[in-house]
Protein backbone atom coordinates (compact mmCIF):
# COMPACT_ATOMS: atom_id res chain seq x y z
CA UNK A 1 0.00 0.00 0.00
CA UNK A 2 1.70 3.34 -0.71
CA UNK A 3 0.28 5.76 1.78
CA UNK A 4 1.55 8.70 -0.40
CA UNK A 5 -1.20 9.03 -2.28
CA UNK A 6 -3.95 7.26 0.04
CA UNK A 7 -6.96 8.80 0.64
CA UNK A 8 -8.70 8.15 3.96
CA UNK A 9 -12.52 7.73 4.02
CA UNK A 10 -13.35 10.83 6.13
CA UNK A 11 -11.67 13.54 4.06
CA UNK A 12 -13.40 11.33 0.71
CA UNK A 13 -16.97 11.49 2.46
CA UNK A 14 -16.02 15.56 3.60
CA UNK A 15 -15.36 15.95 -0.10
CA UNK A 16 -18.55 14.26 -1.14
CA UNK A 17 -20.63 16.15 1.68
CA UNK A 18 -19.26 19.49 0.17
CA UNK A 19 -20.22 19.02 -3.22
CA UNK A 20 -23.99 17.20 -3.24
CA UNK A 21 -25.65 18.76 -6.20
CA UNK A 22 -22.52 18.06 -8.74
CA UNK A 23 -22.28 14.99 -10.92
CA UNK A 24 -19.92 12.37 -9.83
CA UNK A 25 -17.17 11.25 -12.15
CA UNK A 26 -14.10 9.39 -11.91
CA UNK A 27 -11.07 9.47 -14.21
CA UNK A 28 -9.57 6.23 -14.72
CA UNK A 29 -6.75 6.97 -17.24
CA UNK A 30 -5.60 10.25 -18.98
CA UNK A 31 -9.17 11.82 -20.89
CA UNK A 32 -11.04 8.61 -20.22
CA UNK A 33 -13.79 8.68 -17.59
CA UNK A 34 -15.91 6.13 -16.28
CA UNK A 35 -19.24 6.07 -18.31
CA UNK A 36 -22.01 8.43 -17.17
CA UNK A 37 -24.42 5.30 -16.90
CA UNK A 38 -21.48 3.97 -13.86
CA UNK A 39 -23.56 2.30 -10.59
CA UNK A 40 -21.94 1.87 -7.37
CA UNK A 41 -22.55 -1.98 -6.74
CA UNK A 42 -20.89 -2.04 -3.11
CA UNK A 43 -18.75 -1.08 -0.56
CA UNK A 44 -16.52 -3.32 1.24
CA UNK A 45 -14.24 -2.50 3.81
CA UNK A 46 -10.79 -4.90 3.88
CA UNK A 47 -8.98 -5.29 7.41
CA UNK A 48 -5.25 -6.13 6.02
CA UNK A 49 -3.07 -8.10 8.26
CA UNK A 50 0.69 -9.31 6.40
CA UNK A 51 4.06 -9.88 7.47
CA UNK A 52 6.69 -8.32 5.24
CA UNK A 53 10.12 -9.88 3.93
CA UNK A 54 11.77 -7.99 7.12
CA UNK A 55 9.55 -10.33 9.50
CA UNK A 56 7.40 -7.32 10.50
CA UNK A 57 3.45 -8.09 10.71
CA UNK A 58 1.51 -4.52 9.56
CA UNK A 59 -2.15 -3.40 9.41
CA UNK A 60 -4.52 -1.57 8.00
CA UNK A 61 -8.25 -1.04 6.77
CA UNK A 62 -9.22 -0.63 2.79
CA UNK A 63 -12.68 0.97 1.42
CA UNK A 64 -13.55 -0.12 -1.67
CA UNK A 65 -15.97 1.40 -3.31
CA UNK A 66 -16.89 -0.57 -6.53
CA UNK A 67 -18.56 0.73 -9.80
CA UNK A 68 -19.77 -0.90 -12.58
CA UNK A 69 -20.38 0.06 -16.03
CA UNK A 70 -23.36 -1.36 -17.27
CA UNK A 71 -22.48 -2.50 -21.09
CA UNK A 72 -25.48 -0.96 -22.60
CA UNK A 73 -25.23 2.93 -21.84
CA UNK A 74 -28.33 4.36 -19.79
CA UNK A 75 -28.01 7.77 -19.41
CA UNK A 76 -26.22 11.11 -20.32
CA UNK A 77 -24.92 12.37 -16.61
CA UNK A 78 -23.31 10.53 -14.18
CA UNK A 79 -24.94 10.23 -10.59
CA UNK A 80 -24.98 13.31 -8.60
CA UNK A 81 -22.75 13.15 -5.55
CA UNK A 82 -26.08 13.09 -3.50
CA UNK A 83 -27.25 9.82 -4.50
CA UNK A 84 -23.58 8.56 -4.20
CA UNK A 85 -23.54 9.88 -0.53
CA UNK A 86 -27.25 8.19 -0.06
CA UNK A 87 -25.56 4.78 -1.07
CA UNK A 88 -22.93 5.46 1.31
CA UNK A 89 -25.54 5.92 3.91
CA UNK A 90 -27.08 3.04 3.28
CA UNK A 91 -24.29 0.76 3.62
CA UNK A 92 -22.87 3.04 6.96
CA UNK A 93 -26.31 1.83 8.52
CA UNK A 94 -25.12 -1.99 8.10
CA UNK A 95 -21.64 -2.17 8.34
CA UNK A 96 -19.78 0.92 10.28
CA UNK A 97 -16.66 1.81 7.96
CA UNK A 98 -13.48 2.79 9.29
CA UNK A 99 -13.05 6.34 9.38
CA UNK A 100 -9.27 6.19 8.71
CA UNK A 101 -9.12 3.54 6.65
CA UNK A 102 -7.53 3.85 2.89
CA UNK A 103 -10.05 4.51 0.02
CA UNK A 104 -9.84 2.68 -3.26
CA UNK A 105 -11.88 2.43 -6.43
CA UNK A 106 -12.29 -0.95 -8.30
CA UNK A 107 -13.24 -0.16 -11.79
CA UNK A 108 -12.70 -2.30 -14.67
CA UNK A 109 -13.96 -2.13 -18.88
CA UNK A 110 -14.08 -3.66 -21.60
CA UNK A 111 -10.82 -1.75 -22.36
CA UNK A 112 -9.38 -1.41 -19.15
CA UNK A 113 -8.66 -4.78 -16.75
CA UNK A 114 -10.17 -4.49 -13.13
CA UNK A 115 -8.39 -3.17 -10.61
CA UNK A 116 -8.51 -1.06 -7.47
CA UNK A 117 -6.97 2.42 -7.54
CA UNK A 118 -6.42 5.49 -5.12
CA UNK A 119 -8.23 8.58 -5.28
CA UNK A 120 -5.29 10.80 -5.82
CA UNK A 121 -7.31 14.24 -6.71
CA UNK A 122 -10.57 15.29 -6.63
CA UNK A 123 -11.04 18.59 -8.57
CA UNK A 124 -14.48 20.62 -9.71
CA UNK A 125 -14.63 20.57 -13.39
CA UNK A 126 -18.18 22.47 -14.73
CA UNK A 127 -21.07 20.65 -13.27
CA UNK A 128 -18.72 17.79 -11.93
CA UNK A 129 -16.96 16.26 -9.41
CA UNK A 130 -14.32 14.39 -11.12
CA UNK A 131 -11.72 11.62 -9.06
CA UNK A 132 -8.84 11.10 -10.83
CA UNK A 133 -8.09 7.60 -10.14
CA UNK A 134 -4.06 6.48 -10.01
CA UNK A 135 -2.97 2.62 -9.71
CA UNK A 136 -1.04 1.95 -6.54
CA UNK A 137 2.21 0.54 -6.65
CA UNK A 138 4.20 -2.15 -5.13
CA UNK A 139 6.84 -1.13 -2.82
CA UNK A 140 9.12 -3.10 0.05
CA UNK A 141 8.04 -1.85 3.88
CA UNK A 142 11.82 -3.47 4.51
CA UNK A 143 13.10 -0.30 2.83
CA UNK A 144 10.38 2.24 4.22
CA UNK A 145 11.75 1.48 7.69
CA UNK A 146 15.10 2.54 6.27
CA UNK A 147 16.42 -1.16 5.34
CA UNK A 148 17.26 -2.24 2.15
CA UNK A 149 15.67 -4.94 -0.20
CA UNK A 150 17.17 -7.75 -1.71
CA UNK A 151 21.01 -9.65 -0.60
CA UNK A 152 24.20 -7.87 0.71
CA UNK A 153 27.41 -7.92 -1.36
CA UNK A 154 27.94 -11.55 0.45
CA UNK A 155 25.10 -12.61 -0.78
CA UNK A 156 23.09 -12.75 2.66
CA UNK A 157 19.44 -12.02 2.79
CA UNK A 158 18.80 -8.43 3.80
CA UNK A 159 15.35 -8.32 4.69
CA UNK A 160 15.93 -11.31 7.38
CA UNK A 161 14.41 -11.22 10.88
CA UNK A 162 16.82 -10.01 13.50
CA UNK A 163 16.88 -12.64 15.48
CA UNK A 164 17.41 -15.24 12.97
CA UNK A 165 17.82 -18.95 14.42
CA UNK A 166 20.59 -20.25 13.95
CA UNK A 167 22.45 -22.58 11.71
CA UNK A 168 22.59 -26.36 12.07
CA UNK A 169 25.38 -28.12 10.16
CA UNK A 170 24.74 -31.65 8.98
CA UNK A 171 27.10 -34.12 9.07
CA UNK A 172 27.35 -36.96 6.35
CA UNK A 173 26.39 -40.17 8.78
CA UNK A 174 26.84 -42.29 6.03
CA UNK A 175 30.48 -41.81 5.55
CA UNK A 176 31.35 -42.48 9.16
CA UNK A 177 31.63 -46.28 9.88
CA UNK A 178 32.07 -46.73 13.24
CA UNK A 179 29.17 -44.20 14.15
CA UNK A 180 26.45 -46.36 13.71
CA UNK A 181 27.60 -49.91 14.50
CA UNK A 182 25.54 -51.66 17.47
CA UNK A 183 26.21 -50.36 20.93
CA UNK A 184 28.04 -47.12 19.26
CA UNK A 185 25.36 -45.20 21.09
CA UNK A 186 24.68 -43.28 17.96
CA UNK A 187 21.40 -44.29 17.87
Amino acid sequence: MNNQEAINWIGFKEQLLMHPNLDLQFQYAENKRVDASYHITEIKQAPIVSVDCGGKMNSWTEIIVQLWEPAAQQQDRAMKVGKALSIIELVEKTLPLNPLATVKIEFGNSEFDTRQMFPSNITIDGDDLVVDLRPDSVQCKAIERGGSCGTTTSGEECCAPANEKPKVELKNLAATTACCTPGAGCC
